[in-house]
């Protein structure tokens, strides 16, 4: 369902994956590698132009949530809304498992305060915030597979009461397994685009499959 003059009801507006070496955007592949996970996450970052030196310290769930993010927003044109009509909604499968136990690892030998940081799994929607100064509110949800008419109803229920612009999606990593894929849905008044559905995102991931 195309929406065109209807006002005041929640719209998708922009979408990015990034999963087995590619960053999708919009539908089109901007960048593929076939380097190890971490060194993929790095040349995400140098490719991304942006000059964020905390960057390097982030657990790798983080990196990936903030990368994600990051091109996601890179050419949004949405303009004069304040940081606390911004609000985050993302979901995992595996929580912070993968920071958990290489922290537990060497606590044994010497506890590291920057690695507990990351013990968390709502750190990385603190790192997007803190990145692009939303204040609004923000939840993380923990489910085996990404469940698309429970986000879809949150987030619309949240654009419809609290906020006016949210990030939302799936953001996992674990044991070098990874996948992140966010969309930016709006309730700004009239703009052109989807209505935001669980259909719409369903179709959106099915044809991230077939991108070569």
């Amino acid at each position: 369902m195309t929406r065109s003059s209807v006002t005041s009801l929640p719209t998708l507006a922009a979408s990015c994956f990034i999963h087995q070496g590619k960053l999708v955007v919009n539908g089109n592949t901007v960048f593929s590698s076939h380097a190890p996970v971490l060194d993929f996450f790095t040349e995400l970052y140098t490719f991304s132009g942006v000059n964020y030196p905390k960057f390097y310290k982030m657990d790798a769930q983080s990196q990936l949530a903030f990368l994600c993010a990051e091109f996601l927003l890179k050419n949004n044109t949405i303009n004069g809304v304040a940081p606390f009509d911004w609000s985050v909604v993302l979901s995992c499968a595996n929580s912070s498992n993968d920071t958990d136990i290489k922290y537990w690892e060497n606590a044994r030998l010497a506890p590291s305060p920057a690695t507990f940081v990351y013990t968390l799994p709502n750190v990385m929607l603190g790192e997007i915030c803190i990145r692009h100064g939303f204040k609004g509110e923000n939840s993380c949800f923990i489910f085996n597979t990404f469940d698309a008419a429970f986000q879809v109803s949150y987030v619309n229920r949240l654009l419809e009461k609290r906020a006016k612009v949210c990030v939302h999606g799936w953001v996992n990593f674990f044991k070098e397994e990874y996948a992140a894929f966010l969309f930016l849905t709006v309730n700004i008044g009239e703009t052109e685009g989807e209505l935001h559905s669980p259909e719409l995102i369903n179709k959106i991931i099915s044809n991230y499959a077939g991108i070569d």
